[in-house]
């Protein structure tokens, strides 16, 4: 059972970027799709970007290709969110989540992750 502790968020200008990074627990990171959600106040949970399990390939939502990366470091169980030309419009709680079992179909649904981060906040000013 995996365990996610997240970190990097903070205020940043428009235009600016930041860096997300989630510590996982246990041997079996590999296996585990991970997931970088967000959400506002009075808003569903909306999806950032994921890598599917096991070398899987990365898959980002429409309004941050071209300016977000997600990245895994296997040998240290980590998963970062670079994020880049930030805008008002990211200000959100942001989350990494992680499942085992999902399948590639629902790897944009937040509720089909078992095992969630704490979340951090990211303010983006104008």
């Amino acid at each position: 059972q995996v365990q996610l502790v997240e970190s990097g968020g903070g205020l940043v200008q428009a235009g600016g970027s930041l860096r997300l990074s989630c510590v996982a627990s246990g041997p079996t990171f590999r296996s585990y799709t991970l997931g970088w959600f967000r959400q506002v106040p009075g808003k569903e949970r909306e999806f950032v970007a994921a890598i599917f399990r096991n070398g899987g390939r990365t898959y980002y939502a429409d309004s941050v290709k071209d300016r977000f990366t997600m990245s895994r470091d296997n040998a240290k169980n980590t998963v970062s969110l670079q994020m880049n030309s930030l805008k008002p419009e990211d200000t959100a709680v942001y989350y990494c989540a992680a499942d085992r079992g999902l399948i590639l179909s629902s790897i944009r649904t937040w509720n089909q992750y078992d095992h969630w981060g704490q979340g951090t906040q990211v303010t983006v000013s104008s």
